[in-house]
């Protein structure tokens, strides 16, 4: 293998780099008791989808936004306080040993305590060996009817779009709301992210147009990989909405390569071919012809 691999170099051909992915898409575990009784029970869902994930050979596994608990923004109540922890923490330190038994790199969303009263909307990345890399906070923080009240739980993040260079690839993260906002995905692209991950809780209506829209256009404009998830259900007591799952993989071509269903539980998964990247980037030469010395007048406009 190692002789045909360097004929194959030598004829100017790549090896190619496929990556397998997944989702985890899942509904609330539990709709009664107290917040970390409920917290604790989402946790225990997710165990065996992890597993699953693991025993499909899974190397890059994303979770859903706030993966341990239900999308509790739907009301105002400090109750909720109480489920944030600290990220590295305890949640972080019991998935790595799957990522670790399993050699999966893993996007955790929790929601996050960085002191008491101060308080994210984080994702985590542990690498295949169970090591913590580091964090992303979310940027763009909504609070619109009729149940996305997060301005009330969440600071806007300070830690800018990091890229995470994990055992299989380059990733970067952005969460939910932060999907509106071309210039995150366009700042992950340019830092070298090959593969973007965008955990969400995003209800029927309006957005389930823009869910399928969006983001296949961001991959095209920044030739990149996007994994988009959602969860699925309705979650009482408040039940503003439904939310309709199709987590999907898209390609640096705008296509969808595979997308869950609107409303079951299940590891939604996906072979991407990382040297589509820059197959794509060389016919299309968005980079090159990017001219962001014309571009001050935006930033002029916003702060004026």
């Amino acid at each position: 293998m190692i002789i045909n691999s360097h004929l194959e170099c030598l004829k100017g051909k790549r090896m190619p780099r496929i990556v397998k992915c997944a989702h985890i898409q899942a509904s609330n575990a539990k709709h009664d008791g107290s917040p970390l009784e409920i917290k604790a029970a989402m946790i225990e869902k997710h165990i065996p989808l992890i597993e699953t994930a693991g025993g499909k050979g899974v190397q890059i596994l994303c979770l859903q936004e706030i993966f341990s608990g239900p999308y509790f923004c739907a009301e105002q109540d400090i109750k909720w306080y109480q489920t944030a922890e600290t990220v590295p923490g305890p949640t972080t330190e019991r998935l790595a040993e799957y990522a670790k038994k399993y050699g999966m790199v893993m996007v955790v969303p929790i929601y996050e305590m960085e002191i008491v009263g101060v308080y994210y909307n984080t994702a985590a990345v542990i690498d295949a060996d169970g090591k913590y890399l580091g964090k992303f906070r979310k940027v763009h923080i909504p609070h619109t009817w009729p149940g996305f009240w997060e301005k009330f739980y969440f600071k806007p993040g300070n830690l800018g779009f990091p890229v995470f260079e994990t055992a299989y690839a380059k990733l970067g993260v952005y969460i939910c709301y932060d999907r509106h906002f071309p210039e995150c995905a366009r700042i992950l692209a340019l830092k070298g992210a090959e593969i973007l991950f965008n955990p969400s809780a995003t209800t029927a209506g309006k957005s389930q147009y823009l869910w399928q829209l969006e983001q296949p256009a961001q991959a095209v404009a920044n030739g990149v990989f996007i994994g988009a998830n959602n969860r699925v259900g309705l979650e009482k007591p408040w039940e503003f909405g439904r939310f309709y799952g199709s987590s999907y993989f898209v390609d640096p071509r705008g296509e969808i390569l595979v997308k869950g269903s609107e409303d079951k539980d299940e590891v939604v998964v996906a072979d991407l071919d990382l040297d589509e990247i820059r197959e794509v980037r060389d016919g299309c030469q968005f980079f090159r012809d990017l001219r962001p010395d014309m571009y001050g007048e935006l930033s002029r406009k916003i702060s004026s």
